[in-house]
């Protein structure tokens, strides 16, 4: 079993592989810091999307590539949204998208996915499924980032579906670790998109 999920890393890198692992723990801090509405979500996950800007490069995934740079980016006006308040008061808690985010929300995607297609065509990456799968991806995490920034519930829905196409995606491109990783960030995914919603219903109520 070890051997079926490993093996292809015995022709890697030790650097890519020491990193990909460093990668995979901040990720895993971020995602739970995010479940528990914790604006340490920010810092861990910019380590971890920094080294997989690298990575990424270097294993030509570049539609997640530029999905882990954006991450930077919105990781910087995350961090500083949650940490708003008024009156000693989080100025903007969780809660619900409203009709224009959806809208927003729907041209992010669909811009997301004409830009990757145009860099997959010119670079001519559109030569295996994954290309096709990683595509439809960043779509969805561009937009799960952008919500989760803004700190919405529904954040946890887009990163779930993305999160699952990922497991086989980079199971089948030989990462192993990483397609770990997106295993369990899709269980801890389902856990924060229940405690943030008991959150919004206990703030209801």
């Amino acid at each position: 079993m070890l051997e079926f999920l490993f093996s292809q890393y015995k022709s890697y890198p030790t650097h890519e592989i020491v990193l990909e692992l460093v990668a995979i723990f901040f990720g895993l801090l971020s995602v739970w810091f995010a479940k528990k509405d914790n604006v340490w979500v920010f810092p861990t996950g910019i380590i971890n999307t920094t080294i997989y800007v690298y990575l990424l490069w270097k294993w030509s995934l570049l539609g997640d590539m530029m999905i882990n740079f954006y991450y930077d980016i919105m990781s910087i006006y995350g961090w500083y949204y949650w940490t708003r308040k008024k009156d000693n008061v989080v100025e903007y808690p969780i809660s619900r998208m409203t009709l224009s985010e959806k809208k927003w929300s729907i041209i992010i995607f669909v811009l997301t996915i004409l830009f990757v297609v145009t860099v997959y065509t010119i670079f001519d990456k559109f030569t295996h499924w994954t290309s096709y799968a990683d595509t439809f991806v960043t779509g969805i995490f561009f937009v799960g980032m952008w919500l989760m920034a803004k700190r919405k519930i529904e954040n946890w829905i887009l990163w779930i579906i993305g999160d699952v196409i990922s497991i086989p995606m980079y199971f089948a491109k030989g990462y192993s670790f990483t397609s770990i990783q997106y295993l369990i960030f899709t269980i801890i995914a389902i856990y924060g998109y229940l405690e943030w919603k008991r959150t919004l219903q206990e703030k209801k109520a």
